[in-house]
């Protein structure tokens, strides 16, 4: 008899060993992490997280973590959970593009956070990473997209399984504890998609880490769940998606990686409008184009990209994340698609408005996740088109080292300082050297 879902995940977890993982997933595991600690320091200051920590900190424990980008300490949990929420906040973080799930806020927040808690050494980090993202992402690839068009948030819901393998695997747990610790996981789903757009949704890969950590915790201690927490008749997968496919989560198990496919973003905005940013700033560079050269803007799109990026007017900088008319607009206008463009102020100034109003985007059934057709008719009614077939940041057009270094000092320079990030890159890159991988997070606060 085959073995069930939850048990394939645990058995693989518990007997996979740092020396097994091939060098390619070593390297793309550092990709992972370094991604993570610049976006995790650039979002440090921003409001979300000065409200999450001016609310919860009274409530921590002993500050033996860091809350990176940042002066505070806290406890683990609440490290986890803060961590989770800045490394998400701008919308700028790894994404695994079949399922869209983000796989390091969840597994590198809570492993982070337990490493300055108890030494873990670099292999041994880098194999629970690698772990976490596994586990996430092939319960994601088994309910995606019935789960996902439901209105769950997937990197809340897979996450939370991602960092209490992740943590487990630290803390040693046997195959029993590690079942409990995935049943206690599966009972702790969070993240819906109608909070996209507002602080909430940052919320999501932070407490996922938070209760994936609290999973393994309780475990370790002998607190026990159903062991079929994943594909149960009211397990998991079935209460929270309407169809699946186990295979996804059992075939090649331990010979194919998920990690591997990780993807990173040029652009602090929703993946799916990636394309249509890349394309405009393509159009606006070769074309040499002004905005008020500009009569209007038709963009054909996949369709998740009006399903999840279409506010027409956004309000907020967080809404403007989530409106490819907007960034669209910051496109053709700033020739990038940073932060700055995502602001507060950005969404609001009259100019954007008056261009974005000149877009339109229609979903084209032939059109991929990474693809978009733009056509621009200018005010002498002269028309160009253009088509990106993959967009940056793709798997067909990924992002290179010297790309994540750049868009990290981006993040993290104002904060940190040039030399300091300087000196943190180098150590991201040296992550599997270190004896005490918690002393790296020392050298990412203030």
């Amino acid at each position: 008899m085959s073995r069930s879902p939850t048990q394939a995940l645990v058995n693989y977890v518990v007997e996979a060993r740092p020396e097994a993982l091939p060098d390619a997933v070593r390297k793309e595991a550092k990709r992972t992490f370094l991604n993570w600690v610049g976006c995790a320091v650039g979002g440090s200051h921003h409001e979300t997280l000065d409200i999450a920590i001016a609310a919860l900190s009274p409530f921590a424990g002993t500050g033996t973590s860091s809350v990176l980008g940042r002066a505070e300490r806290t406890d683990p949990l609440h490290a986890a959970l803060f961590n989770g929420i800045s490394s998400h906040v701008f919308d700028f973080d790894d994404t695994h593009l079949r399922t869209v799930i983000h796989p390091a806020g969840p597994v590198a927040s809570a492993l982070l956070a337990y490493a300055e808690y108890r030494p873990v050494t670099g292999p041994d980090f880098i194999n629970a990473l690698v772990l976490g993202v596994e586990v996430e992402c092939r319960i994601g690839n088994a309910v995606f997209p019935a789960h996902y068009d439901v209105g769950w948030h997937i990197t809340g819901t897979t996450g939370v399984f991602g960092a209490a393998a992740a943590v487990g695997k630290l803390l040693g747990l046997d195959a029993q504890r590690m079942a409990w610790a995935f049943g206690l996981a599966a009972t702790q789903p969070v993240g819906l998609r109608d909070m996209f757009g507002t602080m909430t949704k940052s919320f999501h890969p932070g407490r996922a880490a938070q209760n994936g950590f609290t999973a393994a915790l309780l475990a370790q201690k002998g607190y026990t769940s159903s062991e079929q927490g994943i594909e149960a008749k009211r397990g998991w997968a079935n209460v929270l998606s309407i169809a699946h496919n186990y295979a996804e989560i059992t075939e090649n198990l331990g010979k194919s990686y998920e990690i591997s496919v990780n993807s990173y973003k040029p652009f602090a905005c929703g993946i799916v409008i990636h394309p249509t940013i890349d394309g405009c700033i393509q159009l606006r560079n070769a074309e040499h184009l002004d905005p008020t050269m500009i009569r209007s803007v038709d963009l054909r799109v996949h369709h998740l990209v009006l399903e999840l990026t279409g506010k027409t007017s956004p309000k907020t900088g967080l809404e403007g994340k989530f409106s490819v008319y907007h960034a669209a607009a910051m496109a053709f206008i700033d020739g990038t698609g940073g932060e700055k463009q995502f602001s507060d102020e950005a969404v609001v100034n009259p100019n954007v408005i008056a261009l974005r109003d000149r877009i339109k985007a229609t979903v084209d059934p032939a059109i991929a996740p990474d693809e978009v057709r733009i056509k621009v008719t200018l005010m002498d009614e002269t028309v160009i088109e253009h088509h990106v077939p993959h967009a940056i940041g793709s798997i067909a057009r990924p992002m290179s080292d010297a790309d994540l270094e750049r868009k990290f000092q981006d993040l993290a320079d104002d904060i940190l300082g040039p030399q300091r990030v300087k000196e943190l890159l180098a150590q991201c890159w040296d992550l599997e050297r270190f004896n005490d991988v918690g002393k790296l997070a020392a050298a990412a606060r203030l």
